[in-house]
């Protein structure tokens, strides 16, 4: 646990949540400020700054946590499907240092946008960024 982390302090119980699942390593509760109704946060227990921190058996109990969730979201809600967001970094737009999924129901003509410019690449372009992450796997 880390003490300054507003997730742990929810994690712990010194600040309220909606909490929609909890088991001995996750928990799942209600976004305060959501994108879109039921949007929810998963989290695992244990304090991790980002996904590359988190041991393979919370990881697999976090994305077992969004299964659940998504799948009751389009059940609950109506949703035609969901989202699932997690950021690394503050770079990458991450804001609280504690890795978490995002599991934001959605519906067809919602109008949420979570698109980013798409840039066509080049075969040898493309290679060559394939040969430097298979050097670091």
């Amino acid at each position: 646990m880390d003490e300054n982390c507003v997730f742990c302090k929810i994690v712990k119980g010194d600040i309220p949540s909606v909490k929609l699942f909890e088991n001995d390593s996750v928990l799942a509760f209600l976004d305060i400020m959501p994108a879109a109704k039921g949007h929810s946060l998963v989290i695992p227990k244990r304090h991790h700054p980002q996904i590359i921190d988190v041991p393979h058996e919370d990881l697999k109990e976090a994305m077992l946590a969004v299964q659940k969730i998504g799948a009751a979201q389009m059940s609950a809600l109506g949703a035609d499907g969901f989202n699932v967001l997690q950021s690394n970094g503050e770079a990458a737009g991450q804001v609280i240092g504690h890795v978490h999924f995002h599991v934001i129901p959605r519906k067809k003509g919602d109008k949420l946008n979570f698109s980013w410019v798409q840039n066509k690449e080049e075969k040898e372009e493309l290679e060559r960024y394939c040969r430097l992450i298979k050097e670091q796997i």
